[in-house]
C-alpha cells in the first residue's frame, strides 16, 4: 500500500519537472524573439530618423528655390 502514493507521488514530480522544462524552453524562446524585436525596432527607428532628414533636407532646398 505505502507503495502506491510513493508512485502517484513520483508521477507528480515527474510531470512538474516536465513542465518546468518546457516553461524553461518557452521562455527562452520568447526572451530571443523580444531581443528580436527589440533589434529590430532599433533599425526601423534608424531608418525614420534618416528619412526624417532627408524630407527636411528637401524642404529646406525647395524653400531655398523660392
Amino acid at each position: 500500500m505505502a507503495d502506491n502514493p510513493l508512485k502517484a507521488l513520483e508521477s507528480k514530480i515527474d510531470q512538474l519537472i516536465s513542465l518546468c522544462q518546457d516553461l524553461n524552453q518557452e521562455n527562452q524562446a520568447l526572451k530571443a524573439q523580444a531581443a528580436r524585436w527589440e533589434t529590430e525596432r532599433k533599425d526601423l527607428i534608424d531608418k525614420n530618423e534618416l528619412a526624417r532628414g532627408k524630407v527636411e533636407a528637401m524642404i529646406d532646398r525647395l524653400r531655398a528655390m523660392e
